[in-house]
């Protein structure tokens, strides 16, 4: 399972996103998935969360299952693309970069265990050696 980002870009300045795109989308992957014709090209999504106050630009975060993160990517803006011409809460909203969100708290914590000077990479003063 991949998790993927999708930055939004708004049809007009100051337009919101619906609080409950993530749902909007969720629902018109399922429906996608259900035609033959889409469902390579949109699913299977397992989960969508909207942040539709990310800055610098509205987020939606996919979960979905792929071959790999190219396919997981290609897929979920496909998706977007997709349901922002056929969902009607949607129409005008654009697909900006689309790629997997980095965890680098996560591997900094690991690098700093493995070298032996956990919390080196941390807030607070550089402790003496």
């Amino acid at each position: 399972m991949y998790l993927v980002h999708a930055a939004l870009r708004a049809p007009a300045p100051g337009a919101q996103l619906p609080p409950h795109a993530g749902e909007l989308i969720r629902a018109f992957a399922s429906a996608s998935a259900s035609a033959s014709a889409t469902a390579d090209a949109c699913g299977p999504v397992e989960h969508v969360s909207a942040h539709p106050h990310a800055l610098p630009d509205p987020t939606l975060g996919v979960y979905l299952l792929a071959d790999s993160l190219n396919e997981a990517e290609r897929r979920t803006e496909a998706l977007c693309r997709r349901a922002f011409e056929e969902v009607p809460a949607l129409w005008g909203w654009t697909v900006g970069r689309v790629g997997a969100p980095l965890v680098t708290p996560y591997y900094e914590h690991l690098l700093a265990a493995a070298s032996g000077r956990a919390g080196r990479n941390g807030p607070g003063p550089v402790p003496s050696s």
